[in-house]
């Protein structure tokens, strides 16, 4: 179990609490556009990953790995970031707010799960009330923008309603999602490609609402000696 403090942004203005955290899912494969997710498989198979067993996958990661930090290290200079929307289920309801599911693209040739539990997740501080942007859920846009080699670009760029709607998610995931879990949404693909940045910038905006939710983060690779 880990503890995490959030800040949530609502209509009613904005309070900060505590949640303790027992149970990290990273949903993957949640396209709504069957053609579209056929793209980021083969876009990941051409980096040597296998393709799913299933549609939608959720995968375990241990809740040590949620982090607001601005910076986290990464082995090598073969791991990427990918923006998604995270899902925070509590006993005071559920809050999304937008995070990063980085990951070691090399790891992710030998098993997905591994991949996963390898890399920082950070999230923002700042989340929504679900209830406050269900009843426009598909108008929320995400987009990520990426440092490479000195130049900032659009990494990725859409609307929510690419990915599976957090209610048809849930139901699809044995236990739902209980108080005390936080699971990401899955992401949009890579414009240009999948590839290694040394800075990410994951943003949620809500167009109906006027509000905008941001983590930002840079990548400090570690030596691989041998």
């Amino acid at each position: 179990m880990t503890e995490l403090p959030l800040r949530i942004e609502s209509r009613d203005g904005v309070r900060e609490i505590v949640v303790a955290i027992d149970a990290l899912v990273i949903a993957g494969w949640t396209a709504r556009d069957r053609e579209a997710m056929e793209h980021h498989i083969a876009e990941l198979e051409a980096l040597g990953v296998k393709r799913p067993a299933a549609t939608p996958m959720y995968y375990p990661a241990s809740v040590s790995r949620l982090t607001h930090a601005e910076m986290i290290e990464a082995i090598g200079t073969a791991s990427s970031g990918e923006a998604e929307y995270v899902l925070f289920s509590t006993p005071e309801g559920m809050f999304v707010g937008v995070g990063s599911d980085h990951t070691d693209r090399e790891a992710e040739t030998v098993g997905v799960t591994l991949s996963k539990q390898l890399c920082d997740k950070p999230v923002s501080v700042t989340v929504w009330p679900y209830e406050e942007v269900a009843d426009h859920w598909d108008e929320l846009e995400i987009e990520s923008v990426v440092e490479i080699d000195g130049e900032t670009v659009t990494y990725q760029s859409g609307k929510v309603s690419a990915m599976l709607a957090p209610e048809t998610l849930i139901a699809g995931r044995p236990g739902g999602l209980p108080a005390g879990t936080v699971m990401f949404g899955g992401t949009l693909p890579a414009i240009g490609g999948v590839r290694p940045a040394s800075r990410f910038v994951a943003t949620l905006h809500d167009p109906v609402l006027g509000r905008t939710l941001t983590h930002g983060y840079s990548v400090r690779n570690l030596d691989v000696p041998g």
